[in-house]
């Protein structure tokens, strides 16, 4: 621990290169600890602390005032916490050996040499820009710099817009844009929406992005653009008369290359467990920072605010000579598309099939509160976990209302160590207009106790095929209603009420039941075993399958 400086009454000189969520943060908290230390934090745009995660909604104006995206001023953080924060002072190289900073002020064309003793980089990412004919006329969204430009592109009134890019800030743009009035498309390279998602969850994005109207292009690229439109792989051209480039972005390790410092494989700047470079003087936070994923503990890259400010202040403590404890990433992000929140937390089916990692899976379609209580809404929540030790691997969740707490509730327990049947065993706050006696968690751990104890076997969307080829039957058990507005093809439908006095009209001993959403299934396959059939219940019932085209399979598999 490095007390030293602080007990001699030597006044340490800290350097900050980047503000917003992990440089600020870092700077604020080693005030708090330190009051002589000099501290300098460094921006090269002009804005040193704002809401970058608000600046879609000021495009669509749900934030009317650019104001209001900014948190603190240079003035103000100097006020409070004696921080010398320059704007406009771009970082250019890194001299770790004279422990020097070679800056630039923008402004004035000014170049000096700034000395320090610690160095923390906080640079961020920067937008990927392929090298595409016509790119320039795209424009990228990471800055307050960048929306002022967009939106005086939006206030002129743009007939058509096209979004290059579906991951978050894709998404959030283009409904942004619908919401101004603006005619507009989004091309998106892979086949879904939202990486994160695995494939049936990411249909319900795209289908109430369509029912917003979105023109949607998956499975596409753009290969040019000119003056008046955008042109696609598929042979498209796509009028637009504004355009905004957001594919991803990759980690700023410009500076570190200058420093000679260790870039790690995912191309982020290599940090220990406090943050701290190669170079044990220097720090690296935030987006260009790579993390540790907590379920392996493999380098991995994950862009949001949370983990840049809590880094923020594991730098500043380990700084101060304070105890830290590592902070690794379970990468839990949630995003708002039109009347729909999504969330996601851990690994994705995806992730694991490529891992080769066994995995359980679970398919709910639960109420946000009590089904009695008005305005009730259907969540779609989807738990994955180890299929031995009942691990929580990850979880994902689209609905209108009561997800963020769901999957917050989720990533709360991977971090405490909580497995999937010991969901059913957390109390959490309940009454009619906020949840159900047995909530939406808790029905996850009963299910996944369920599971695990072998009390019943479940199938897959994925897996209807092969166990039709198996010759198993497809027995639905809804009500005839129910089963007459849509069904798997060729199954016979039972009502779970009826299955004791029509059981000899399956067609066979092995039986592959569905219902809505598999609580009935659940009932029916108990039945059935007990009446000596082998029975599997279809996960998620028909709403997961009907939710799942025929090409969703190969995308798991990619």
């Amino acid at each position: 621990m490095e007390r030293s400086w602080i007990t001699s009454g030597y006044s340490m000189k800290i350097v900050i290169v980047g503000g917003v969520a992990g440089g600020m943060s870092a700077a604020t908290r080693l005030r708090r600890l330190n009051e002589d230390a000099e501290i300098i934090v460094l921006e090269k745009s002009g804005h040193v602390s704002y809401a970058n995660c608000g600046l879609p909604y000021y495009v669509g104006g749900v934030i009317e005032e650019e104001d209001t995206l900014l948190l603190q001023t240079p003035e103000s953080l100097h006020s409070r916490f004696r921080l010398d924060v320059r704007v406009h002072s771009e970082a250019l190289s890194i001299d770790s050996a004279k422990k020097q900073i070679a800056v630039k002020n923008l402004a004035t064309s000014e170049m000096y040499e700034l000395a320090y003793d610690k160095l923390i980089l906080s640079p961020g990412a920067s937008p990927v820009v392929p090298p595409l004919p016509g790119i320039e006329r795209a424009l990228t969204l990471r800055t307050v710099e960048d929306v002022v430009r967009i939106v005086e592109q939006v206030d002129k009134k743009p007939q058509s817009a096209l979004v290059i890019g579906g991951g978050f800030i894709g998404v959030e743009i283009a409904e942004n844009l619908i919401h101004r009035g603006i005619t507009t498309s989004l091309v998106e390279a892979t086949p879904q929406l939202l990486a994160p998602l695995d494939p049936e969850m990411a249909i319900y994005v795209s289908d109430e992005m369509r029912k917003h109207g979105v023109a949607l292009h998956l499975g596409n690229s753009v290969t040019s653009i000119d003056a008046t439109s955008v042109y696609l792989a598929s042979g498209e051209a796509i009028p637009a008369d504004l355009i905004i480039l957001a594919i991803g972005v990759k980690p700023d390790v410009a500076l570190a290359q200058s420093a000679g410092l260790t870039i790690g494989e995912r191309k982020g700047i290599e940090v220990n467990e406090f943050n701290q470079t190669s170079d044990p003087d220097i720090y690296a936070i935030g987006d260009a920072a790579q993390k540790r994923d907590w379920i392996d503990g493999s380098a991995t890259l994950v862009p949001l605010a949370n983990l840049a400010n809590r880094h923020g202040r594991v730098v500043a403590d380990h700084i101060s000579g304070r105890t830290v404890r590592p902070v690794p990433t379970i990468g839990t992000a949630i995003v708002k598309v039109f009347d729909l929140m999504i969330a996601t937390t851990g690994w994705s089916e995806k992730r694991l099939v490529a891992q080769n990692r066994p995995f359980a899976i679970i398919h709910t379609h639960p109420n946000s509160h009590a089904g009695y209580y008005p305005n009730a809404a259907q969540m779609t929540l989807k738990l994955l976990f180890e299929p031995t030790t009942g691990e929580i691997l990850g979880a994902q969740g689209i609905g209108i209302e009561g997800v963020d707490k769901r999957i917050d509730v989720i990533a709360t327990a991977m971090r405490g160590g909580i497995t999937a049947p010991e969901l059913a065993d957390l109390e959490l706050a309940y009454a009619p207009p906020f949840g159900s006696a047995k909530d939406a968690v808790n029905m996850l751990g009963y299910i996944a106790e369920n599971l695990l104890s072998h009390l019943v076997k479940t199938a897959q969307w994925s897996e209807v095929e092969k166990y039709r080829d198996q010759g198993f039957t497809m027995l639905d058990v809804r009500n005839p209603s129910e089963y007459i507005n849509g069904s798997i093809p060729d199954s016979i439908n039972i009502p779970v009420d009826e299955i004791r006095e029509r059981s000899g009209e399956i067609g066979s001993k092995k039986v592959l039941v569905n219902c809505q959403v598999g609580q009935r299934g659940h009932t029916a396959s108990l039945l059935l075993n007990e009446m000596g059939f082998e029975a599997v219940n279809l996960d998620g019932g028909y709403l997961t399958w009907s939710h799942s085209p025929a090409h969703v399979r190969e995308l798991i598999t990619q």
